[in-house]
């Protein structure tokens, strides 16, 4: 598969391991507000995180992602068909889907040929729904030395598609009847070493380091250390937009 822009094939495994999982009630919600529960789309699947969640309310989730090192790594469903292949061209039949999701790589796609993609594969009243999440809180110490890192350390190295994620996708137009969504948030709990070794899946980390070599979140473990008490809380605020394909509702 070529012609993407692929900044996690390198990482999969570590990116299957380390990245964090999405709350079921959001997918609850999305099993809901659908026409239907047949199926589920996930494009730009990553490693499955949000198709695993979808598989818990749909009947069959078709997850799709250009990377067939991630797809490689994703973690089996029985629900779960994971397929190799571009959001923009999904290869799925028109009007099939009851919802379309991407989860936090709606910024890695070509967004407005993968709105037409959207549009076609929903049925009447399909639900599209895309999120992310960029920075967490942790508490006031830690979060300003993640925001110094992130900014500061990192800021030449971020992919300029990322913007948009950073703007919580307020910013990109949107072609369906918005959908009101109640918030949603990711919370766990981890120990310094399981949050550095999330820290090293960025992007940015990644870019930072094939320019330099070596390991910027090793430096900065040193600053967070004094910090971090065994295992922390973390939360992580979803920037979330849903809508609705054209059609009756669900």
């Amino acid at each position: 598969m070529t012609g993407f822009k692929d900044h996690f094939s390198a990482g999969s495994a570590a990116y299957a391991l380390h990245r964090p999982r999405y709350p079921d009630s959001l997918f609850a919600w999305l099993a809901e507000a659908a026409p239907s529960r047949a199926l589920a789309w996930d494009a730009a699947t990553g490693s499955g995180q949000a198709a695993l969640g979808l598989a818990a309310h749909f009947d069959r989730v078709v997850a799709l992602d250009a990377s067939a090192s991630q797809i490689a790594h994703a973690a089996p469903h029985r629900r779960v068909e994971y397929r190799v292949g571009r959001a923009e061209a999904s290869g799925l039949p028109d009007a099939a889907a009851d919802v379309v999701t991407v989860a936090q790589a709606l910024h890695w796609l070509d967004v407005p040929a993968f709105w037409r993609e959207a549009r076609r594969v929903l049925r009447p009243g399909g639900v599209v729904a895309v999120w992310g999440y960029a920075l967490p809180a942790i508490s006031p110490a830690i979060d300003a030395l993640i925001d110094q890192f992130s900014n500061r350390t990192l800021a030449s190295y971020w992919p300029p598609e990322r913007r948009i994620l950073d703007e919580r996708y307020e910013t990109v137009d949107f072609p369906f009847e918005p959908l009101p969504a109640p918030p949603f948030r990711i919370e766990l709990e981890a120990t310094l070493d399981e949050y550095l070794d999330y820290l090293r899946t960025w992007s940015a980390v990644r870019r930072w380091t094939a320019r330099h070599g070596g390991d910027p979140v090793g430096a900065l473990a040193g600053r967070l250390a004094p910090h971090w008490r065994g295992r922390c809380r973390i939360v992580w605020s979803l920037a979330l937009r849903a809508g609705r394909a054209a059609g009756a509702g669900g």
